[in-house]
């Protein structure tokens, strides 16, 4: 993974726990369109809310090098 890409992870994870309360137990990246701060990171994920766990498939949209919004679907 390039280190541009660990940053926008990074900032997906971030993303989970603060707006969602969601821990991330691991993070798969499927597909990476972000550029110049703007774009869609897809990946795969597993989550974790009051030790409950979860399997997802997750879009976070980018503008401006921060997660901005997400979509989801359960795996």
């Amino acid at each position: 993974m390039a280190d541009a890409e660990k940053g926008l992870v990074s900032k997906a994870k971030k993303y989970l726990k603060e707006e969602y309360g969601e821990d991330t137990v691991s993070m798969t990246v499927t597909r990476n369109t972000v550029t110049k701060g703007k774009g869609v990171l897809f990946v795969d994920c597993t989550v974790s809310i009051d030790g409950e766990e979860s399997d997802w498939s997750k879009e976070f949209y980018f503008e401006a090098g921060e997660a901005t919004r997400m979509t989801w679907e359960r795996r």
